[in-house]
């Protein structure tokens, strides 16, 4: 029987989650239909960062050669693993080139990084349910699971500010992945409300690997980590471990007190599906997506700038203050990790080549002179408009604009983008770039036979809602 804290009477907050990961709902066709795009694109960007020595090192079990029955088999490798294991491996390589979906609000975050955590357990419950006489999940319950770990993370974050007090998002990845396995899991409320609590008392990672002087490759498995923590303790509450009902509000000793200046958690609209129908898609380029449409803007100018180089004055960029705060950075950047995550890099890139991909972070494009010399003539600067079009929920604008001086007293055109490809606004502009996206991340890795076949299984809504889990994952086992 499970055992709970019976001294308080339990947090809203706990309730609400735990009520919304139990509820049976259908969602809306338009969330279907995006969380299908969604999880290929995911899916996608895991298989690309195979290619990264610095990725795959991570990879695998703790302990080698560890043999997991009826195991949770991780996308693009051999590797067969507990689901613990597995939802690290599978949340690593999703985050790892910082090209998933992202989602921007009082807090930021890339929802399906919930991904690791839900496709471990999905594959490793259908099997064992196999080997019971029990059909495995089908694809479209594995989506009903994606848009519910976006819609906590998602709203989570549109009024609770991590950041603002050094914490780091991926909390919010350990609290929807928690919530949503332990549903899948078979938890009940009480069990599902214990498993939450230890996600919110477990604290959070610091901010400090994203941010000079810090800057580093944990930010490319801290996803990993928070999504691979759920899955550890909903299957902890699962065997009856006792929760911690006030575990948010209890004074002094709450995380509100303790972490969050006093401030109260809330969820400042109904749970349903509403951040998968506004989740933004990086499309075009693996950057931060504060940075997305300075980096389009950046490429429409490249024509008028890259025969020029010399004869530049300075380069002027308008931006939101999010993109102020997190990536306008100065001076010497000392990794991918850190350059990824810089507006003046990733808009040097764009004016030098016209395009970017994820080799440009590595440090052979780094030690190019020329990306220097145009990152010290940039001039960042806010433009207030955008700052309250960014917070505007009916418009969740990604604002940039670019500008280019000569020493001549000429200039390139004004260049502005309010929104990037990957917003909802421009959704049916993004879709062929989303599929031609997933079919190149394919290409990377697998034969033409294989990409084909799982080009095939996504092609269409039906018939991927109606494919077992295993069968989805065995597509992506290597042949």
């Amino acid at each position: 029987m499970t055992t709970i804290n019976q001294t308080t009477t339990s947090d809203l907050l706990l309730e609400q989650i735990a009520d919304y990961a139990l509820s049976k709902r259908t969602f809306s066709e338009e969330a279907y239909t995006t969380a299908r795009y969604v999880l290929a694109d995911t899916l996608g960007c895991g298989i690309l960062a195979l290619r990264y020595p610095e990725c795959t090192k991570l990879l695998g079990p703790v302990v080698p050669g560890t043999i997991v029955p009826n195991g949770s088999r991780v996308p693009g490798t051999t590797h067969v693993l507990d689901p613990v294991r597995a939802a690290f491996n599978i949340g690593t390589m999703v985050r790892w080139l910082d090209y998933n979906d992202t989602w921007l609000a009082a807090e930021w975050g890339h929802p399906s990084d919930n991904l690791g955590g839900i496709l471990a357990v999905s594959d490793y419950l259908s099997q064992v349910g196999v080997t019971e006489g029990k059909k495995a999940m089908t694809v479209k319950e594995l989506l009903d699971y994606i848009i519910k770990a976006h819609e906590i993370q998602g709203v989570l974050a549109l009024e609770n500010s991590l950041n603002r007090v050094g914490l780091d998002h991926v909390l919010f990845v350990k609290v929807a992945t928690t919530a949503v396995t332990c549903a899948m899991l078979g938890g009940t409320k009480d069990e599902i409300v214990n498993a939450v609590s230890h996600a919110w008392i477990d604290n959070s990672s610091l901010r400090t690997y994203r941010h000079t002087p810090n800057t580093g490759s944990r930010k490319s498995w801290a996803a990993g980590d928070a999504t691979s923590r759920g899955v550890f303790l909903a299957m902890t509450a699962l065997k009856g471990e006792m929760g911690y009902q006030s575990a948010l509000s209890a004074p002094g000793w709450g995380f509100q007190d303790v972490l969050f200046k006093g401030a109260e958690l809330v969820l400042s609209r109904e749970l349903d599906d509403y951040v998968m129908k506004n989740v933004l898609f990086k499309v075009s380029f693996p950057a931060e997506f504060h940075a997305q449409t300075a980096a389009e803007c950046a490429i429409e100018l490249h024509s008028q700038v890259i025969d020029h180089l010399d004869e530049i004055d300075r380069i002027e960029i308008q931006t939101h203050e999010s993109a102020i705060r997190i990536i306008d950075k100065k001076g010497t950047l000392n990794n991918p990790a850190d350059r990824d995550h810089c507006l003046q890099y990733i808009t040097a890139i764009a004016l030098l080549k016209g395009s970017i991909t994820a080799d440009d972070y590595e440090q052979k494009q780094a030690d190019d002179p020329r990306v220097d010399q145009l990152r010290e003539l940039m001039h960042v600067m806010e433009n207030k408009q955008y700052t309250t079009d960014y917070l505007d929920p009916e418009k969740r604008s990604i604002a940039n604009a670019v500008q280019v001086f000569f020493k001549d007293g000429s200039k390139t055109s004004w260049i502005e983008r309010e929104y990037p490809l990957g917003h909802r606004f421009r959704r049916e502009e993004a879709i062929p770039h989303i599929e031609r996206k997933f079919e190149h991340n394919l290409q990377v890795h697998y034969t033409t036979k294989q990409s084909e076949r799982i080009l095939e299984a996504f092609s269409t809504q039906s018939d991927l809602e109606r494919l077992r889990v295993p069968a989805l994952v065995q597509l992506f086992v290597p042949s």
